[in-house]
């Protein structure tokens, strides 16, 4: 006996191990932001329906399907407990997606229609639930049927008409779905992340439809006489399993790749800014103290308050036409405006470190009031110290502008 309940048969591991898995590891990575923002009710709507479809795939594993029927004592009451879950999955699916293309914060016209389609929703799929139960207690079915209940039940009376039912409520429930999902796919300005998660999403709600699909042709088979049971008992749990690892990315993935994108977003501005840090703190002589606790977001902050900080104390040195003369040779020297305009402020940073260090003034001195054209090239340089950092990275052609800038101007000393 393999852990599946059957007998080399690892397949039905796979099939409902693997969905099991990625819906767990997809709530629990949305389990902060849930927690965190209780009172939103599509967080923890979305929270219910990856619990729900996790639920599904346990319940519906063969060893728990035997144990459900030893425990109750009642054979094959595990098949309506299932399709119950399944059909409650599809309905607060369609819930979902309706009260998010619905805007039912508001009171306009379609937050209204919004509301009575959920109500149809929400109404229809306790009536299917219901009607399940009342069938399956209307049925003859003594003989317990792990994994192929739906063929081997597919003529008998009540059962055979809860088996129709079942499939023609999730595939409708699943074609609404996948249609919702595909128009708000195709709504213009959507986040990138949101956009692919919403992809994901419909062709997950698509998968959904070859399950319906192998388990309807399976029970025809059945009616018709013929044993197309793989089908049933094979293809259509694997659709199902595929189908669930996709609406489990889907649901991720929006969170997941902003989180993923912000967080490039920092650490890319941190080391763009790690030049003029350097700089600045060699000239200093300090730097921002190391802490373990401190996210990213605050050493970006703190990283960029020092480089301010450090560059108001050398307002005092700032040589105005140096900068001038090395944005002129730099543009000579055939740079664009943007990169001369960074490599004139690296000249003149360098050209004040250098006056400071001449002048000797204190290294913890107050910070000085600028006014007049200093306070003018201050703040340029402060609305620029990502680009300047990046150019401190080519002494080369630092050292190029300083020279010819430093040239330029001792000619004009000599013809004065």
């Amino acid at each position: 006996m393999n852990p599946s309940g059957f007998p080399g048969e690892p397949y039905s591991v796979l099939v409902f191990g693997t969905p099991i898995a990625f819906l767990a590891a997809a709530l629990v990575f949305k389990l902060p932001s849930i927690v965190r923002l209780w009172r939103d009710p599509l967080r923890r709507a979305v929270g219910g329906l990856l619990l729900l479809a996790c639920g599904i795939f346990v319940l519906a594993a063969p060893p728990a399907v035997g144990w459900t029927n030893r425990v109750t004592g009642v054979p094959n009451i595990a098949a309506p407990l299932v399709y119950s879950f399944l059909v409650a999955f599809c309905g607060a699916s369609l819930l979902l997606m309706i009260a998010w293309r619905g805007g039912l914060t508001g009171h306009s016209p379609g937050s209204a229609r919004a509301r009575r389609a959920m109500r149809w929703v929400a109404g229809g799929h306790t009536g299917v639930i219901v009607a399940l139960w009342t069938l399956f207690a209307l049925a003859d079915v003594p003989v317990e049927r792990r994994r192929d209940l739906d063929t081997y039940y597919a003529r008998t009376p009540f059962m055979r008409e809860l088996i129709v039912l079942y499939l023609l409520a999730h595939t409708t429930s699943c074609v609404l779905t996948y249609r919702l999902v595909r128009d708000w796919v195709h709504t213009v300005a959507l986040d990138v992340w949101l956009r692919r998660g919403l992809r994901s999403l419909a062709v997950g709600y698509a998968a959904n439809l070859v399950f319906d699909a192998a388990k309807g042709t399976a029970v025809v088979a059945r009616w018709a006489g013929a044993d197309l049971d793989p089908l049933s008992t094979e293809l259509a749990p694997l659709a199902a399993g595929v189908a669930a690892v996709l609406i489990a990315t889907g649901f991720v993935l929006p969170h997941a790749g902003q989180y993923l994108r912000d967080r490039w977003r920092i650490r890319r501005a941190l080391l763009r800014l790690a030049p003029l840090y350097d700089l600045l703190r060699t000239a200093t002589g300090r730097g921002v103290p190391f802490s373990l606790r401190a996210t990213p977001e605050l050493r970006l902050t703190r990283r960029e308050t020092f480089i301010r900080d450090a560059l108001l104390q050398l307002s005092r040195h700032f040589d105005e036409e140096l900068r001038r003369r090395a944005y002129e040779a730099a543009v000579d020297l055939g740079h664009g405006p943007g990169r001369a305009g960074a490599l004139a402020a690296a000249v003149t940073i360098r050209d004040a470190i250098e006056a400071r260090a001449r002048s000797r003034a204190p290294s913890r001195s107050p910070a000085p009031q600028v006014t007049g054209h200093d306070a003018d090239l201050l703040t340029d340089l402060l609305r620029g110290i990502e680009a300047v950092s990046q150019v401190l990275s080519h002494p080369d052609e630092i050292e190029a502008v300083r020279a010819l800038a430093t040239a330029t101007v001792e000619s004009l000393h000599v013809y004065e």
